[in-house]
C-alpha cells in the first residue's frame, strides 16, 4: 500500500472566480517562513497553486527534486539564490526563474529578508506545505521557537508522499 498522495482534481465546471486582497490568503508558518497562499490546488481544480513566501537571510531549502510539477519563482523583494541542476541563479526583485520538474534544486535567501512568489503546476504539492506547516498567528515571519524544529524523517517521508525526494541538506 502506497502512502503517496494523489493529485488534486475537481471538475473544471465547478471552478469559481476568486479575488484576494494584498493581506488575504491561507497563511501558514512553514519551517521559519511565512507563506500566504493566493491560490490553492483545491481552488484551481488541481491546475496550479500560488504562494507568497517571506523569510530572513539564510533561510534555505534542502536540495530536492519534484517528479510531478514545475515551479516558477518571481522575486518581489530582496535577493534569492536558486541552484537548479548545478547551475546557480542569483535573483533580485523583479527576476523570474522557471524550474522544470525532475531537476535537483535548492534556494536560499541572500538579503536580510526576501519575499517571492512560487507557482507550482500542476497543483497538488501545496498539500505538503499545509501538512508540514501550521496556521500563521500573524502575517509576519515567525520568531524562532525550538519547539517548532521539525522531525526531518517525517518531513522527508511527507515530501516523498507528494512525489518529491530530498537529495541533500541546504547548500552552505
Amino acid at each position: 500500500m502506497s502512502n503517496e498522495k494523489p493529485p488534486v482534481t475537481i471538475d473544471v465546471a465547478d471552478l469559481k472566480p476568486f479575488d484576494l486582497g494584498s493581506d488575504q490568503g491561507k497563511a501558514i508558518w512553514h519551517m521559519g517562513s511565512l507563506m500566504v497562499f493566493k491560490a490553492t490546488s483545491e481552488e484551481t481544480g488541481g491546475q496550479y497553486w500560488l504562494a507568497e513566501q517571506t523569510a530572513t537571510s539564510g533561510y534555505a531549502s534542502p536540495v530536492h527534486v519534484h517528479t510531478r510539477e514545475d515551479e516558477l519563482f518571481y522575486v518581489l523583494e530582496g535577493e534569492l539564490s536558486i541552484e537548479i541542476d548545478g547551475v546557480m541563479h542569483n535573483l533580485e526583485a523583479g527576476s523570474t526563474l522557471f524550474g522544470p520538474r525532475n531537476l535537483p534544486h535548492s534556494y536560499k535567501v541572500e538579503s536580510p529578508t526576501a519575499k517571492w512568489l512560487v507557482l507550482g503546476t500542476p497543483g497538488g504539492y501545496d498539500g505538503w506545505f499545509f501538512d508540514t506547516g501550521k496556521p500563521a498567528e500573524r502575517l509576519e515571519i515567525p520568531a524562532f521557537n525550538p519547539d517548532d524544529i521539525p522531525d526531518f524523517g517525517a518531513i522527508i517521508a511527507a515530501v516523498e508522499a507528494y512525489g518529491g525526494k530530498v537529495l541533500g541538506p541546504p547548500r552552505a
